[in-house]
């Protein structure tokens, strides 16, 4: 039973440094298109990723605050358009 604790616990790690990355590049995407979708995404992907004791902190703290840096160019550009959306 020892034997697999290990190697559960590195798959584990690899699962929430795979969620940081994706939360890094959700947030980057998200700055450029559908940012009500991405940008929350990105947070939550961080948040369990962090919560799981990913190596890759940096990425994902870089993914949280695009993820609201999305939520908040959302909000700047729905503001001067008064709309839902926004486009370039």
């Amino acid at each position: 039973m020892q034997l697999t604790a290990p190697a559960t616990r590195r798959t584990g790690i690899r699962d929430a440094d795979g969620m940081a990355v994706a939360s890094f590049v959700l947030g980057l995407l998200g700055l450029l298109v559908l940012n009500l979708f991405l940008g929350p995404t990105a947070i939550a992907l961080a948040a369990v990723s962090l919560w799981r004791g990913t190596t890759r902190k940096g990425r994902a703290y870089l993914g949280l605050g695009l993820g609201v840096a999305d939520l908040l160019v959302l909000l700047a550009f729905m503001q001067m358009d008064n709309a839902v959306s926004w486009s370039i």
